[in-house]
């Protein structure tokens, strides 16, 4: 599973979120998936239900892992009905579900994505105090504004870069390219060996983002500290960065050499994991989950990862942790999902949960197991010495999905790099004017 939140158009949605509401209503008085026997309202004595709120794209959260469920019902008395959300319109049935007090008591979401789409500051309950926050090794991926807002057991928060076939790149004697001259002639000696390169799904707007994202966030690292903060301030505009117009081109001159598929406006990322099995592609600019989708598929396809090659000593970008666990402050049993954070935070189940996954742990007394070849060279490589950087959606406040659009409309040739910026920085000001951001 990818970890962004794709987005569709209000209109579309006007009709089905009536019957998302509907069939995922959190009303536990009709909650179907409680336990036989149980008290959805907690009465004296009864079972309690709560309401895990998930993507159903997330259904093989290691959080609602029906074993892992069953275990803790039968230790607390507390049963966990999940509320699946349809995938698409994830973010606006929450949205509606927390203007209208329709709240679950747990919700599945990303950080980064509940900052900006869901006012995680005024609907969501600060965890700073919990039991388990003592033992975590790394509250920063967990945080927003100096508090714990999210729980997870792992601290690996997924990193993006450009996806390598190792036995591509070994067959041909290529080295990882170190900068954008380099990569370039990578691609050549692959596409003379009648391998496409790269492949880039832009069907999904997300997609055109990966390059652009890591790359910008390593600039300002290293070039300009303040620059998200005087973007979301309204002291510097998106369209007067001469570094991002020229990132936005580098990657859209890959295309126009012809090292990518060529209908990238039609291809999907879920087309991606078969175009690494079968070998058609030999790069692609995504995220480690990639790596982890293909390689269980297929143990004997051998991928890595390096940063966006767009400069010199680049460091690797590091996705905000997606899949966390947040309660909502109009959670009906605040306790009780606090109590179920504590379960799955606990010693034995998080060492369960890391040893399973594969995770890097964030627990002090929670061991990491021994990890994949790719993951491992990612925390020997990149995490333990300190050389990545969080990407771009972690500092923003207003959902993008208006700039990966104007990044499409570059690969449709409507618009030059900066008539895409242009575009979107129109759409920035107004966005951040309607969430009554200071400056605008």
């Amino acid at each position: 599973m990818h970890r962004k939140t794709k987005q569709v158009s209000a209109a579309v949605l006007a009709t089905a979120l009536a019957v998302s509401l509907s069939a995922c209503g959190s009303d536990s008085g009709s909650d179907s998936g409680a336990a036989e026997g149980s008290s959805p309202a907690g009465g004296k004595g009864g079972k309690v239900t709560i309401e895990l709120a998930i993507s159903k794209a997330s259904q093989d959260s290691a959080f609602v892992n029906e074993e892992l469920l069953k275990k803790f019902e039968d230790e607390t008395n507390i049963h966990v009905n999940l509320q699946l959300l349809p995938s698409e319109q994830i973010t606006t049935v929450l949205q509606t579900k927390l203007a209208v007090g329709e709240t679950p008591d747990i919700v599945q979401y990303n950080l980064a994505s509940a900052v900006t789409d869901l006012n995680l500051e005024r609907n969501f309950e600060i965890l700073d105090n919990e039991p388990w926050v003592g033992r975590v090794l790394n509250k920063d991926v967990l945080s927003a504004n100096g508090h714990v807002y999210g729980f997870h057991v792992s601290q690996d928060t997924g990193m993006q870069g450009v996806v390598y076939n190792k036995d591509i790149f070994k067959e041909l004697g290529l080295s990882i390219p170190k900068t954008y001259e380099e990569f370039l002639a990578v691609c050549e000696q692959i596409k003379a060996k009648g391998i496409t390169p790269l492949f880039m799904p832009f069907k999904d707007q997300w997609a055109t983002n990966i390059w652009v994202s890591a790359a910008l966030a390593d600039y300002a690292d290293k070039n300009d500290p303040t620059l998200f903060n005087d973007l979301n301030a309204n002291k510097k505009q998106w369209n007067e960065i001469p570094q991002l117009e020229a990132i936005i081109d580098q990657q859209y001159q890959l295309y126009k050499k012809g090292y990518t598929n060529a209908d990238v406006l039609s291809d999907s990322y879920d087309m991606a994991v078969g175009k690494f099995l079968n070998k058609e592609v030999a790069m692609m600019f995504m995220g480690d989950w990639l790596i982890q989708d293909v390689e269980t598929k297929d143990p004997n396809v051998h991928l890595g990862l390096f940063p966006i090659p767009y400069a010199d000593n680049v460091k690797m970008g590091a996705s905000p942790l997606g899949g966390q666990l947040f309660i909502p402050k109009q959670a009906k049993h605040m306790a009780e999902a606090k109590k179920f954070l504590e379960f799955l935070g606990s010693k034995d189940v998080a060492q369960q949960i890391v040893t399973e996954q594969k995770y890097v742990s964030n627990l002090s007394d929670v061991q990491t197991p021994e990890l994949p070849e790719y993951k491992q060279e990612i925390v020997d490589n990149y995490i333990t010495p300190k050389k990545t950087v969080i990407t771009m959606e972690g500092y923003l406040q207003v959902d993008m999905s208006e700039m990966y659009r104007s990044f499409q409309d570059v690969y449709a040739g409507g618009k030059s790099p900066k008539e895409a910026l242009d575009a979107w920085n129109v759409k920035f000001h107004q966005l951040m004017k309607d969430k009554g951001v200071a400056g605008f």
